[in-house]
Formats: structure tokens, C-alpha cells, sequence
């Protein structure tokens, strides 16, 4: 029992149980005594602190796990699901592609440029260890609003160090989405996204296979940065919050650079047995969670760590989450070419344990067990709890308000023209002109339409990849908000001419401890599947960020969808602009009175109340399926999904992004046209055309081609209608034969597109 003290001066066994330091640690009472019977005795401190890191939300999933048993996960294409470093689908030709989507919302909050880069660094070591090449970036960020000085400051430097880590590594940006509430004033929301590309034969598992083989440490030295962080992820933020600055880690992307090619070098080579990225709890996370998955132990000499600072304790070793590191394991025989591999990438490789067969996590340091912890109770055996959840008074009342009872809005034109500058409408390009979305000249395209498309080398084939979520309809109704969320996903990759293939999701939410916020993540989570179902995406994989609350409360229920598409055919890639004068514009699907958590609501009325539109999975299933058979066929020229603004916001960023691309000589972008537009309804104007009803998308044509879209689409059951054609250089839109809106585009691309600019200012 000596042995297992360190030596050096850190509280002992029973001055943690006295003192309840663990609870410091976030460790419940139950919890330690739980820990005290696996390990037959009292923890000392590097135990306890294992233990509560591996315990934390964010590492055991322990108040989510049941559910995300809720989600299918399985599929034809379906390579690697859940559990592992990133989840791979099928493409064909012996290609898969790999991705995930994180969080990093706790560090964003206090340090947002660390923060939002390493959480990037973090999300593309998930995608290289399991083998595959990153080729994209997507995020998700959710922010306050812009009048607040201390939100312009999060959402800049949380964009800075997006674009700085992703531009300095050498992948490409290509899109996203931002949107801004009062609800997320005080903790932002900061996902990141990463997509690759990988042969079937060179997929890696994070396992610590084969007795005796030694374990190797990749990467820069161990510091102090982001000790706790997997603790920090999973507890509210306060006003002590800033304190914890330490808990956030520094990035250095041109380090990642060099690791994630020795890694990929190394794989290639075949000789890797297994392979994992020091994440979330660091050290600690990977080396248990690879000795569980093969059913093995593992022995680590801590003084064979590389340290980047003096004195570090095994404490600090293990719970660091400093940046860019990795640990892997190979044979005795292939010790030799590993770190020649990783020499010749100028990255330190240094042995730093083996695998053992006695299913024990041990470390060593200065001579001296200082700790030994079964490893399946560090990843096996953390409770599991089921918390109990209710009905917000909220929840309730919402279902009382009609509304469709706002006094009508009559002037349309100034209608659109404020929907158009409000910062969650407005164009994004103040963001992703910062970004390189270009860099490896495989963007088909970029940012701002309704997906990216990134090409395949060497083939036809392209990915439409996608993120969204909607933070005011989850909380309207977070189970039809977690199925608009992915619904939209897939139509956004369906306009864009991609097959939905499956989805990574990131589940956003404020404490599991408050039955309020808990049923809004079962019903989310409720929603999420039965969409995923119905509309064959399983997932794949993701991540759950609970605790998401601030001073302010908690933000309002966000999951965000991670969607990636396959086009079969680069012929098939699709924009949301309208291309050419004269051709037709096609409206899919119906429009009903539905304003509730609608961007007119909010921006027009004030206020967020009432219910989300209703959405039915077998229409929008019957609108997807034709659309992608309409596309390939190549009648289609564009399409664009309605979403934030309804009809009249769609046809204004058709119009507006819209004719010719590129810019002119003042810097100004060229393009815009015009549309003529007719609408015949029951419907009150304002209703009709800013209702965000689901399952609509507004497509052109070539004229002569307008009646047998309309008779193929309707033949397939799905609503659609001419409502008017492509040209000039106004948006004109008639309503029952009366005039609503009539618009200069080129005016309309300047409150769009200078709105986030002026705000920032």
C-alpha cells in the first residue's frame, strides 16, 4: 500500500476522503465510495483525479447514455459507428468517408481563440487517427447578440482561431453556420466539424492490442494547459468560470501538421496496431479507453513522458491537455521504423509504457506505483444515471399562443429588407472570407450556398456536407426541432445534388441535473432518431455538451446535425442561385401559416413563442427522393431549401447570389438578378411569405422544361407549382395579384452582405 503514495507533496488517501477534495473534482459522495470499492481502498490524489476526468460527462456519457441508445446507428454503408474516434460510411470503390463533429463551448467562453482552435486541432486528430485524410472543416457557433460588446469580442477571436488553426494546417473551411440569441449571451456554442477520406483497407481502431507491445507517446512535451478540461466541459459556467483560464489548452497547428502526416505515414506502413489522439482528459482518456477496448491493461512509466515544464506531478501528466499528441502501438519488431517514421518528420516519438494483460491501468514515476485503477472502471463501470425529467411551465403555456395574430405587416419590401439584416439571415462572408476554404483545390463549393461539395480526386464523385440546428425551435418543441434539424440537414445536401448518407451529431444542452433541461434532451433526442430513421441517416457518431449555462441560465436546447452526402456525378452539383433570365421558378411543397420561432417573428414581432412548423418525415422523405432523381436527371439549374425567412428570404438570396460570379473591379461582387415572381393564396402576405413552413425547396428551370417538372414532381406526390420566372434586375413579388415586395437586388445584396460588418464595427 506504501508504494502506492507519490512522493511528492499531494494530499493522501485519506486527507482527499476528510477533506472531500474529490468533490472539488466533481466526484459525488456515492461516486467515491463506488471508486473506494473497485480499487479496495481510499484513492490517492493522481487516482481520484483519473477517475473523475474519466467519470465527467464529457468523458463517460453518464447521465446521456440512455439517450443516445435512442439513435439507430447501423446501415448498409455503415462502416465504424459510435465509439470510436470518428464513424465511416461507404462511398464505393473501396473509399469511405470518415467525420464527427465536438464541441468546444466552455473554453471558446473564456479563452475564445484558444477555445475555438483546439477545438479544430482536437475534431481533425479524431478524423487522421482513425486513419483518414481530412479534407474538410465545417463548424457550428452560436453566439449572442451583436450589440454586446463582450459577444463581438467572442464571436471574432472564436472565428480567428477557427481560421487560424484551419488555414495554417492546410484544410480547407468550406461551411457552416452562425446564429445569434440573447440565450447564448453568456455561453457560446463553438462546434467544429471534420470530414476525410480513407481506403477500407487503412481503417485504425483506437486499441491497445497484443501483450507486451510497447505503447509510444507522439507529439509535443506534456504542460499544464487544460488540466480539468473534461471537468470544466462538464459543470456550468459561473463567474468564477474565468478563473479556469488554465483549463484551456494552446494550439499549434503547424505541429498538428507534421503529426497528422507521420501518423498517416505511419499507418500506411501497416504496422500499427492501434491508434488514438490525446483528447479530452488527455493521457488519462487514451490510454485507458485503449487498453478497455482490446481487454487488456496498460503500464505506463511517467517519467518517460515528454514535459515541457518542471516538476510535473502524475497527476498533472495525466489529466494535461496539452495539444497535438497522440499515442499509438505497435510490435517489438516494428519499433525500429516507427520512430524513423516520425523522425523524419522532425516529431517526437518516445516510448512510454507496454501492454499488460492484467487489465489495470499502472503508472510509474520516480520508482513508485503511483497509481493502479482496474481499467473497466474507469471506462466500464462509471454509473449510469437516469435522470428524472418534466414538462416546462413554458412548454405548456406555448401551446395557447396562435401565432398568426400579429397585427398584418403591410409593407413587405421593408419587411424583407429587415429579415435580410438580421445577423442569423445576413450573409456570413464577414466569417469565411477569413477562412481558406479553397486550399487543396478541391472546393466545388464554398461557403454560403445550401451545402459544401468537396470533390474526390481522381473520381466523378464529390461530398455535399452540411451543418444545422435550430436553437428557437428545439425550445418551442424540442422533439419536431430535432427532427427539422436533421430534415434540413438532408435537404441542404439534397439541393446541393448529394445522397444523405448518415449523420455526426453534436447535442448541446444546459444541465442534465434540472428535469426541465433533461426532457428537452429526451425529446430532442427523440426527434433526432425518429428522422434519422425515416430518413435513413443513421449516426455515426458526435458528441453531448451538457451543462451549457451561464448566470444567465441556461442556452436554449441546440442540437446541431453533421450531414454528409455523396454525389455520384460532379455533373450533379447544385447551387442555390438562379443561373439565367428567363428560365422558371418552381416552388416544392406547401406553405402554411406558421410563424412560430420563425426569424419574421423574432426580428418583425419581438418575440419567440407559440410552436415550431410541424413537419411530416414522409414528405419530406417523398420531396427528397424526387428532388435527388430530378437533379440527376439535369433538368434541374438550381435550388435552394426554405428555411430562416421562409419564401420571400429564399427567393431574395436566389436572386442575389444569383446571374454572374465573381467580382468586379471596385472589389464589389458581381451577380444578382432578378425574378418576377406571382403567388396565389389563402394566406395572409405576410404569412405566406415569411412562414417557415418544412419540406419546401424553391428550384428553376429552363422554361420549356417548367410543365414537365411540375407533372413529375406532383406524379411523385410532391406540392409544386410555378410561381413566376428568372430576370431583370428586381425582386417583383405579387400576392393575388396585388403588389408585396419589389426590390432592387443589387440593394437587397447590400443589406444582406453588409449587415454583420456594419454590426461589428
Amino acid at each position: 500500500m506504501e508504494r502506492l503514495q507519490s512522493a511528492v507533496l499531494e494530499p493522501t488517501a485519506e486527507q482527499i476522503a476528510a477533506q472531500n477534495i474529490y468533490r472539488q473534482f466533481g466526484v459525488t459522495d456515492d461516486e467515491y465510495n463506488l471508486i473506494c470499492g473497485f480499487l479496495g481502498r481510499k484513492p490517492n490524489y493522481t487516482e481520484i483525479g483519473v477517475f473523475s476526468v474519466m467519470w465527467s460527462e464529457h468523458c463517460s456519457y453518464k447521465n446521456s447514455k440512455p439517450i443516445l441508445k435512442k439513435f439507430p446507428t447501423t446501415g448498409p454503408r455503415v462502416l465504424v459507428g459510435p465509439g470510436e474516434g470518428a464513424g465511416i460510411v461507404d462511398i464505393g470503390d473501396n473509399q469511405a468517408v470518415c467525420f464527427k463533429i465536438e464541441s468546444h463551448n466552455h473554453p471558446s467562453a473564456v479563452e475564445p481563440y484558444q477555445g475555438a482552435a483546439t477545438g479544430v486541432g482536437g475534431i481533425i486528430r479524431d478524423i487522421f487517427s482513425m486513419g483518414a485524410r481530412p479534407v474538410a472543416l465545417l463548424n457550428s457557433l452560436r453566439f449572442g447578440l451583436l450589440s454586446n460588446e463582450r459577444v463581438k469580442y467572442l464571436f471574432e477571436n472564436v472565428v480567428s482561431g477557427i481560421a487560424g488553426y484551419g488555414n495554417c494546417i492546410g484544410i480547407p473551411t468550406v461551411g457552416g453556420e452562425v446564429m445569434f440569441d440573447e440565450s447564448y449571451e453568456g455561453n457560446p456554442l463553438v462546434n467544429a466539424m471534420c470530414v476525410g477520406l480513407i481506403d477500407h483497407d487503412q481503417i485504425q481502431k483506437g486499441v491497445a492490442d497484443g501483450i507486451g507491445n510497447p505503447v509510444f507517446y507522439v507529439g509535443p512535451p506534456t504542460g499544464r494547459d487544460g488540466i480539468h478540461g473534461a471537468t470544466f466541459a462538464s459543470e456550468e459556467l459561473t463567474e468564477e468560470s474565468e478563473a479556469k483560464r488554465p483549463s484551456v489548452q494552446v494550439g499549434d497547428p503547424f505541429m498538428e501538421k507534421l503529426v497528422m502526416e507521420a501518423c498517416l505515414e505511419l499507418i500506411a506502413s501497416g504496422i500499427v496496431v492501434g491508434i488514438q489522439d490525446m483528447g479530452a482528459a488527455g493521457l488519462t482518456c487514451s490510454s485507458s479507453e485503449m487498453a478497455s477496448k482490446a481487454g487488456n491493461g496498460m503500464e505506463l512509466n511517467l517519467d518517460l513522458v515528454p514535459q515541457r515544464e518542471p516538476g510535473m506531478t502524475p497527476y498533472e501528466m495525466m489529466l494535461s491537455e496539452s495539444q497535438e499528441r497522440m499515442l499509438f502501438v505497435v510490435r517489438p519488431e516494428h519499433e525500429a521504423q516507427a520512430k524513423a517514421i516520425f523522425e523524419r518528420w522532425g516529431v517526437p516519438c518516445v516510448k512510454v509504457g507496454k501492454v499488460t494483460n492484467d487489465g489495470r491501468l499502472r503508472l510509474i514515476h520516480k520508482g513508485e506505483i503511483v497509481a493502479d485503477i482496474p481499467v473497466s472502471a474507469l471506462v466500464d463501470e462509471c454509473p449510469v444515471y437516469h435522470k428524472p425529467s418534466r414538462v416546462p411551465e413554458y412548454y405548456i403555456r406555448n401551446a395557447e399562443i396562435d401565432t398568426t395574430r400579429y397585427p398584418e405587416v403591410t409593407n413587405l419590401t421593408e419587411a424583407l429588407e429587415n429579415v435580410l439584416a438580421s445577423p442569423n439571415v445576413a450573409s456570413k462572408e464577414w466569417v469565411f472570407r477569413q477562412y481558406d476554404y479553397m486550399v487543396r483545390t478541391e472546393t466545388a463549393v464554398g461557403p454560403g450556398s445550401d451545402a459544401a461539395v468537396v470533390m474526390i480526386r481522381g473520381t466523378r464523385k464529390a461530398l455535399a456536407i452540411a451543418t444545422d440546428g435550430n436553437g428557437r425551435y428545439c425550445w418551442l418543441d424540442p422533439e419536431t426541432g430535432g427532427k427539422i434539424a436533421v430534415a434540413e440537414a438532408a435537404r441542404n445536401v439534397v439541393c446541393s445534388g448529394g445522397e444523405p448518407l448518415a449523420i455526426t451529431d453534436n447535442l448541446n444542452f444546459g444541465s442534465p441535473e434540472k428535469p426541465e433541461s433533461f426532457w428537452q434532451l429526451e425529446k430532442a433526442a427523440d426527434g433526432i432518431a425518429e428522422a434519422c430513421r425515416r430518413l435513413d441517416t443513421p449516426v455515426i457518431g458526435g458528441n453531448v455538451s451538457l451543462y451549457n449555462e451561464s448566470t444567465n441560465g441556461a442556452i436554449f436546447p441546440t442540437p446541431v446535425i453533421g450531414m454528409v452526402g455523396l454525389i455520384r456525378d460532379v455533373d450533379h452539383i447544385t447551387t442555390q442561385g438562379f443561373k439565367q433570365g428567363g428560365d422558371a421558378v418552381i416552388l416544392l411543397g406547401e406553405t402554411k401559416a406558421e410563424l412560430g420561432g420563425s426569424e419574421f417573428q423574432k426580428v418583425i414581432h419581438g418575440v419567440t413563442e407559440g410552436r415550431p412548423p410541424a413537419i411530416d418525415l414522409d414528405r419530406e422523405k417523398a420531396l427528397q427522393s424526387a428532388l435527388l432523381e430530378a437533379i440527376r436527371a439535369g433538368f434541374v439549374k438550381s435550388a435552394h431549401d426554405l428555411s430562416d425567412g421562409g419564401l420571400a428570404t429564399a427567393l431574395a438570396e436566389c436572386c442575389i447570389t444569383g446571374g454572374e460570379t465573381g467580382f468586379g473591379p471596385d472589389g464589389e461582387p458581381l451577380g444578382g438578378i432578378g425574378a418576377d415572381i406571382r403567388l396565389a393564396s389563402d394566406l395572409r402576405p405576410d404569412i405566406l411569405l415569411f412562414s417557415e413552413s418544412q419540406s419546401r425547396v424553391l428550384i428553376s428551370v429552363e422554361a420549356d422544361r417548367a410543365e414537365e417538372t411540375i407533372a413529375f414532381f406532383r406524379n411523385k406526390g410532391v406540392p409544386a407549382e410555378a410561381v413566376g420566372h428568372v430576370g431583370g434586375t428586381s425582386l417583383s413579388v405579387r400576392v393575388n395579384g396585388r403588389p408585396a415586395i419589389d426590390a432592387d437586388v443589387r440593394r437587397l445584396g447590400e443589406i444582406w452582405r453588409g449587415a454583420i460588418p456594419c454590426l461589428m464595427k
